[in-house]
């Protein structure tokens, strides 16, 4: 019984690791890997499970790319402070708020209306086929901006009013990031890797918000089979999410994101067919 849940949870946090970084949506596989393979804990630890193991992807960033991200540096025993990397932050932050500020007024109500597996199978459809034609448009495009240190506070809010958009599960994070960024200028390495950088301080605040709120508010409590499939897939999601970072960045700096969007137009109809024939 244990052991049936542990190899659950490792795969469901492989799921979370690989779809938090590519442009496909990690919260409709989330709902999709539940409806499939399903943990046998409480609502509320699957909400808790959701969330708590965007840490161990959000770790997986920092560790990367630690070095760009960390403000201090020693100069001759001193600590001085990187202006560079405090200019990215300010940028990062930027492009954080508009979500923000929208996601934590609308949180409840967006779960409640477009939670579901319709929702998700229709935008991965939406969005596989904007991929595809944003990509197709950018083929012969000059990228104003190829480095993330290149993009003035501006631009930064014009690549965050589009995050907004991947509060509706199915659109994707990185996904509606990564095709905002195109649009206004940003070359495709650049926008991956900026989208990763706005995760940070997204997921580190969503599960802050929804770990308090499952605790104090609706005061879940766990039992010990709970606690290890939430740590079981929190590590998964860490290992995997390290893993797939560096493919992507990889990945980009040869390829478009075209293939991506006919993953998602696949899977979307797949899903669809799913539901009303199948199901």
């Amino acid at each position: 019984m244990i052991f049936v849940e542990v190899l659950k949870a490792i795969f469901i946090g492989i799921v979370q690791g690989i779809t938090e970084w590519l442009p496909v949506s990690s919260t409709g596989h989330m709902i999709i890997a539940n409806e499939f393979v399903n943990l046998n804990i409480s609502a509320g630890a699957w909400e808790l499970f959701e969330v708590i193991t965007q840490l161990g992807s959000i770790l997986a960033v920092i560790i990367l790319f630690f070095k760009k991200l960390n403000p201090f540096k020693k100069v001759e025993g001193r600590v001085q402070i990187k202006k560079q990397t405090v200019s990215l932050w300010v940028k990062v932050i930027i492009a954080v708020l508009p979500a923000a500020v929208i996601g934590v007024l609308l949180d409840d109500w967006l779960e409640s209306k477009f939670y579901n597996f319709v929702v998700v199978a229709i935008m991965l459809i939406v969005y596989g086929v904007a991929f595809i034609i944003v990509e197709r448009i950018n083929k012969k495009k000059q990228f104003k901006y190829t480095n993330v240190n290149e993009l003035d506070k501006k631009t930064s809010f014009k690549i965050g009013c589009f995050q907004v958009l991947s509060l509706i599960p199915g659109t994707s994070r990185s996904g509606s990031t990564i095709l905002g960024a195109s649009l206004v200028g940003v070359s495709r390495t650049a926008a991956a890797e900026f989208s990763f950088f706005l995760a940070i301080p997204v997921m580190a605040g969503a599960t802050l918000l929804k770990t308090a709120k499952a605790f104090f508010v609706d005061e879940i409590s766990l039992n010990s089979l709970e606690i290890l499939v939430i740590f079981v897939g929190t590590i998964t999601a860490f290992l995997v999410s390290f893993a797939v970072i560096r493919f992507l960045m990889d990945f980009v700096k040869k390829h478009t994101f075209e293939s991506f969007g006919w993953y998602r137009i696949i899977l979307g109809i797949i899903l669809l067919t799913y539901y009303f024939i199948i199901k």
